[in-house]
Order: C-alpha cells, then structure tokens, then sequence
C-alpha cells in the first residue's frame, strides 16, 4: 500500500525511540503530511487490547490467543487511524505491524509462519506496507545497551531464546523478501541511527 511505512525491530533496539525522535523533526520542519502511529494500539480499542497482551500479569495466555489478539488489535487499528489517514492523502508511519506477528508469533512462539501469514492476511487486506524499515541489532546487544528486558512487558520477558528466534526470523524475511525491506544498522549512537532513518526517508520521497 503506497504511502503506509513500518519499522521492525527487535526488543530494546530503540525503534519506538526513534519513532519518537522522527515524530518531533516533523512537527519542527512542519511535515504534517505524515501520520505516526504504532501496533499494537494506536486507536481506543486497539490501545485496550494492546494493554491485554503486554500485561505481565497475562503469563498464561495461550499463544494462539495472542495471535488472535494482535490481528484483532490490527483489525481496529487499520479501521481506526490508517486507512483514514492514506485515504485522506497522508502518508502512515507505523512503529509494529504484520512482520512483528510473522517472527513473533509465528516463528519465535512456534505457530508456524504460513499460519500466522494466513491470519493476518485476513486483518490487512491489500494494507501491506510498501516498504520496512528494519533496524538491524541483535538481541543480545539491544538488552545489553538498554540494561536488561522490562520485567513489565510481557513480551520482552520471555527468554531470550525466544528473542534471538525472533531476530533469527527476521533476518530470514529480509533475504526472502530484500525489495520490501531497507536494512539500517542500528548498532551506532542514537543520533547516527536517526541520521539513517531520516536519510531513507528523504531518498524515497517521505520526508520534504
């Protein structure tokens, strides 16, 4: 879908923070063609179902539960803020979507990758990014730079085996799919890595 971008990452690679840090230089340079949002949430309900999935407190949620609740949030979300915002001529920056199910869900928890594609091609539809930013760190670095998982999250709580099947994971969708992808290394200082990401932006035309 033209005009919808997504940033991937593993947990603690600083992807929401740099989200935020993008956000700002917009509203600075008056770049209010672009819409930020992120996955899971970004709209009431979605937000509500989002609270459901991260709650530590949720440690016996049934896997394919969590899958069900993701491409629910998705569904919402989509309904809710993108396909508005595109329809209105804006261009969507997402922070999460499909590709954090695929490796998530499908391969890091073991559902299966056709399987969780399957389900999700259902919640999007034709609302496929037209490309991914992936911020590229291994797990191991990314907790070691943020000191440590949030015990609070659910999701960053889970054993780090399951972590590095996700970032295992992505790296097999990248070389499966390069075209849909742009790889930044995300290994540097914050401000290197903004640098990047605001360069991919303003070589593909999103940034004026």
């Amino acid at each position: 879908m033209k005009n919808f971008i997504t940033i991937e990452g593993c947990d603690g690679v600083g992807k929401t923070y740099q989200t935020n840090l993008l956000r700002e230089f917009c509203k600075q340079t008056g770049q209010d063609h672009i819409v930020f949002t992120r996955e899971p949430g970004g709209s009431d309900i979605a937000e509500q179902i989002r609270k459901i999935i991260l709650d530590a407190k949720n440690e016996g949620m049934d896997d394919l539960c969590e899958a069900f609740l993701y491409a629910a949030s998705r569904i919402q979300h989509l309904k809710d803020i993108v396909k508005p915002a595109i329809e209105q001529g804006k261009v969507v920056f997402c922070d999460r979507f499909v590709h954090s199910s695929y490796v998530y869900q499908g391969l890091g928890r073991g559902l299966g990758l056709d399987r969780i594609i399957d389900l999700n091609a259902i919640a999007v539809g034709d609302y496929m990014p037209e490309f991914t930013i992936f911020l590229d760190l291994s797990p191991a670095k990314a907790f070691e730079r943020k000191g440590g998982a949030d015990k609070t999250d659910r999701m960053e709580a889970v054993a780090y085996s399951f972590h590095q099947k996700v970032y295992d994971g992505y790296r097999a969708l990248i070389e499966k799919d390069p075209d849909k992808f742009v790889v930044i290394d995300a290994s540097g200082t914050i401000e290197q890595t903004q640098e990047a990401l605001r360069k991919v932006l303003f070589d593909k035309g999103i940034l004026k």
